[in-house]
């Protein structure tokens, strides 16, 4: 049990760090507000629902891991170097692709709503 609480401590600290700090970890909480509404209107579906908010926390838990990228690469240096270049860019790219997912989710839920039937 003492795991646990441990874990859970930790990332309480880490979750005030990048809400304190973290633009792009701002940006997509105040995402996940607005679609937490946004999504109750523009579901058709419970399922629906929980896809529109569920895409948004992948966005979220993606950024999440691109940070710790970040973190632990700058820690090792903070120069030049071709691989960690790679490395922080495959965070980057990763981000992306969970953008262009959550965007794709949320243009078929609002297509789905103005149709009136699921796709």
């Amino acid at each position: 049990m003492q795991r646990l609480i441990d874990a859970f401590i930790n990332s309480v600290r880490a979750f005030r760090r990048l809400a304190a700090s973290e633009t792009a970890f701002q940006q997509e909480l105040m995402l996940l507000a607005l679609a937490l509404p946004a999504g109750w209107f523009i579901s058709v579906s419970w399922r629906g629902y929980a896809l529109l908010i569920g895409a948004v926390l992948l966005l979220i838990v993606v950024e999440v891991i691109n940070t710790g990228i970040e973190a632990a690469c700058d820690a090792i240096s903070r120069e030049f170097h071709i691989d960690i270049q790679l490395a922080k860019d495959c965070g980057s790219l990763a981000v992306l692709i969970s953008i262009a997912i959550t965007a794709g989710v949320w243009v078929i839920a609002v297509i789905e709503r103005i149709a009136g039937a699921p796709i």
